[in-house]
């Protein structure tokens, strides 16, 4: 690289936070200069504080004011749910990269102010295009900045669409599900499922909404919703397939019957390092496939009725507006209620199909649109799920 790229990091203290400052050490390593300006955080704030001494970081945003008192007193430290979306406006240049890991739909206004503000974004929170992709899309164009996928599905096609003249050639998308815990189980048995058993993913590590979200598919979904929008294909154009091993991260069909795919480690680190250096390759720190050792590649067909997930998600793209909107939303408070014990683990689809059927969509225009949508699904599911609670005394 010909500069050092300054970096803000949303979400620094979760997995994906985590992970992408360990890159960023591994590139400094290898002669590739990055400048972590500014790092934001939900609660961590003991983290956050290690985190900025480990890089020299002396701005920050903590979500939990209660938390602050950790991060000292030489640090600028913006509290409060409003506190990333100011760190970026306070800091972010033209040419910037802006790694959005904020878990939910909390990160959205922090991406638009920071493609305001002309930075590339390096993008894994899902429901920042779910919920705003009508937004962030024509808003990304306006200012000319890179909309850089760090989920591994979605990294791996834009790796692949490398290939391609134009999206015209594609034929369609196929993301690859790991099929989480339940990829075995019958739809009763996954409806009484524990929190335990939903939080233990057979191949990856992550947080507990996103661990969730595998369990049920709803990541998934989303991610079906993400490409949608990063990519510009309609619903009957992407598709999902269940390969258990997490090798292959993604298929890319095209018009000619030629198909590729991009394969890996199952490890976040290979897609946070491609979209932080992109279009260059260099040496990596993720571990690398012992292709001997590699017997077999299985791929499995989604069980449709078992998980309706993605069949949601293809409604919700055909259905557009602020649908996405209300999907994302309906899902993090059923998410939220199934770990805090209220609601049994298949009222999580229940709940999202029950916000689908009962809030109409209706255009996205500004971000108050969306905001609306997100708030009248939250308090539906809320009230839902705290019914379904009382009268069944919980999980």
């Amino acid at each position: 690289m010909s500069r050092t790229r300054r970096v803000i990091v949303l979400g620094s203290t979760g997995s994906i936070g985590t992970n992408t400052l360990e890159v960023l050490e591994h590139l400094r390593g290898v002669g590739h200069e990055f400048n972590v300006i500014g790092l934001a955080a939900g609660t961590n704030g003991s983290l956050l504080a290690q985190q900025a001494r480990d890089f020299d970081v002396s701005e920050l945003a903590l979500c939990d004011s209660g938390s602050a008192s950790a991060l000292g007193p030489s640090a600028t430290v913006r509290t409060g749910s409003d506190s990333a979306r100011q760190l970026v406006e306070d800091l972010a240049q033209p040419g910037d990269i802006l790694v959005a890991a904020i878990v939910g739909s909390a990160g959205l206004e922090a991406v638009l102010e920071g493609i305001a503000k002309g930075c590339d974004i390096a993008l894994a929170n899902k429901e920042t295009l779910v919920a705003g992709g009508a937004l962030v899309l024509p808003l990304a164009k306006q200012h000319g900045v890179e909309l850089l996928p760090v989920d591994s599905e979605h990294n791996a096609i834009a790796q692949c669409l490398r290939s391609a003249r134009s999206v015209e050639e594609v034929s369609r998308l196929v993301i690859t599900a790991s099929g989480g815990p339940f990829r075995k189980w019958s739809r009763a048995d996954i409806n009484v499922a524990t929190i335990e058993q939903a939080l233990a993913h057979p191949t990856w590590t992550m947080g507990r909404k996103i661990t969730i979200d595998s369990a049920s598919l709803m990541n998934k979904a989303l991610e079906v919703i993400e490409a949608h929008w990063l990519f510009g294909l309609p619903a009957d154009q992407i598709d999902v397939i269940v390969h258990p091993q997490s090798i292959v991260h993604s298929f890319v069909e095209f018009n000619d019957g030629s198909v590729l795919s991009q394969s890996g480690a199952p490890s976040m680190k290979t897609p946070i390092q491609y979209a932080l250096t992109s279009p260059d390759r260099v040496e990596g720190c993720s571990p690398k496939l012992d292709w001997a050792s590699l017997r077999q590649l299985d791929f499995e067909p989604l069980d449709h009725d078992t998980f309706p997930s993605v069949s949601m998600a293809w409604n919700v793209i055909r259905e557009g507006g602020t649908s996405g909107a209300i999907f994302n939303a309906a899902n993090e408070v059923a998410v939220h209620a199934f770990l805090g014990g209220t609601l049994h683990f298949g009222g999580i689809f229940d709940l999202v199909e029950f916000a689908l059927q009962s809030i109409a969509a209706t255009p996205v225009d500004s971000l108050e649109d969306v905001l609306r949508a997100d708030r009248a699904a939250r308090d539906l599911v809320s009230e839902r799920a705290a019914s379904l609670g009382a009268s069944a005394g919980g999980t």
